[in-house]
This record gives C-alpha cells, structure tokens and sequence, in this order.
C-alpha cells in the first residue's frame, strides 16, 4: 500500500458542531478529504467518484495526524485506510464512474 499525508485543520468549521466541547472529525469530512486526495493522485475527477464501501473505525480529534494509506485493485477500483500513528480511523473502497454513471470497464 502506498501512504499519503491527510490533514484535517484543528480550525475546520465542522468542529463547531460536531460536537461542542468534545470535538471530533465527521465523518463526511475524513471521506471527502480521501476523495479529493486520491482523485488528485490518480489524476482523475472527484465528482466521478463512487465510494463503493467505507467503514468507521475510530473518532479523530482536532489536530491528530493522520495518513492515508491506499492500493489500487485490478478492477481500477482504489482500497483504502486512513490511519493515526496508532490506529485505524476508516476504511474503505473507492470506484471511478465514466459520464454516463457506470463504472469503466477494464480492457
């Protein structure tokens, strides 16, 4: 598996609410950072992406580091892991979709 950094700002809006005094990383947050992340590398289009599979772990609070572990298929689909130096924070499984909204078939 390849790793790449993922950060999260201790100052991120999300903190406000999610949740007041005891603050962690929604979900929806850690998700859409993979997404951009591993788009940008795989050189394709975020919005194109369908998250196959993902499951939460662990809570992160504001600050912790974070890494972004990730292997490609052979289907073209990419697995992923983002981790603390400690723990398993999700997993999960990104696919690319073509315009029309399926996904690209392997030559």
């Amino acid at each position: 598996m390849d790793t790449l950094n993922l950060q999260i700002s201790p100052l991120h809006p999300a903190f406000e609410g999610h949740f007041p005094g005891t603050p962690v990383v929604p979900g929806a947050v850690l998700l859409d950072e993979a997404v951009r992340i591993l788009a940008a590398a795989a050189n394709q289009n975020a919005a194109r992406c369908e998250i196959a599979s993902a499951k939460f772990l662990s809570f992160v609070r504001p600050g912790e580091p974070l890494s972004l572990e990730h292997e490609r298929r052979p289907d073209g689909s990419i697995r992923f892991v983002i981790r603390t130096p400690d723990r398993a924070i999700a997993s999960g499984t990104l696919a690319w979709t073509l315009a029309d909204g399926h996904a690209p078939r392997e030559a």
